[in-house]
This record gives structure tokens, sequence and C-alpha cells, in this order.
């Protein structure tokens, strides 16, 4: 399933990579996410940075069916590439289960804002149900990115 969704901030694209290249932005935006637990690392590289993300996930909410492969909580491993201040590759993770989200990330310049465009191919393996579960993980992506929109801005405006 193909996935995209863009993040707006009033703030330059240089702005934006600092905040996303912050370890205290990434768990800030984990703690509004209700993650259970995680284990942030992010490593400056010569034009960007590399960044995974452990986090333990809870599952409350999901349709019983979802629950039943995922469990009480779902382990998820958030990868990011950043090769340049203006994108990279994502990749997000759950060892042991039959779901994948790859795809890239970038920032784009919007006047004077920037817009960061996520892409992804979802896919989960399960036969018969795939196709539902990759939308109910599509949402899920979705909603992660809409609180970390609401964090970005709140940083962007100072609240640290």
């Amino acid at each position: 399933m193909k996935f995209r969704h863009e993040l707006t901030y009033d703030a330059p694209p240089d702005e934006v990579f600092a905040m996303l290249a912050d370890p205290a932005f990434r768990a800030k935006v984990c703690d509004a996410q209700g993650v259970v637990s995680h284990d942030i690392d992010l490593t400056p590289t010569d034009e960007g940075f590399t960044l995974v993300n452990d986090q333990v996930q809870n599952t409350a909410g999901l349709p019983a069916i979802a629950k039943k492969i995922a469990g009480d909580t779902t382990r998820a491993i958030i990868e990011e590439h950043w090769t340049s201040h203006t994108g990279g590759t994502v990749s997000v993770t759950a060892p042991g289960k039959p779901t994948t989200a790859t795809g890239t990330v970038r920032l784009e310049a919007r006047g004077a804002g920037t817009a960061e465009v996520v892409e992804l191919d979802v896919k989960v393996k399960v036969p018969v149900i795939g196709g539902k579960l990759e939308g109910l993980m599509a949402d899920n992506i979705k909603s992660g990115l809409e609180v970390e929109q609401t964090i970005g801005t709140a940083w962007l405006g100072g609240e640290r």
C-alpha cells in the first residue's frame, strides 16, 4: 500500500532539519505518542544523520485481528538515514512480525516554511487480511506523524 503524508512547519528547512536531528526532539515526540519505552540512537554524518529509534508501542485500540498478530505491545524499529539536509530514507520494522514500511523522507521549502514529505510502501504479509492490516498500519503511522507535527510546531516556536 502506498502511503504519503506531509507535515508543514512555519520555519525554513535548515531549522526543521536541525530539529529532526536533535535526539531531545525525538524523545519528546515518543513521549507525546505514548510509547511504552524508547531507545534513540542519533548519529550525525557528514551531510545528515542516522537515526535508530527502537521503541515498544502499546497496541490498545487496535482491532482484535490486529492485536492477535501484534500482541498487547509491539516493538517497532524506526530507521532514518538522512544523506543530506533535505532528505533520505526511512524504514519501520517490527521484529518477528510480518510488517514493514519503507520509503523516503524529504524537506521542501514552501514559501517561508517547510513541508516534510514522507512516502512509504506499507506491507503486511498476512494472507487474506493483509490489505486491511496495511490500512491500519498506515493509519497508525499517520497518527504518529500528526503528533510529531504538533510537537514540532511547538518546538520550533520555542517550547522545548
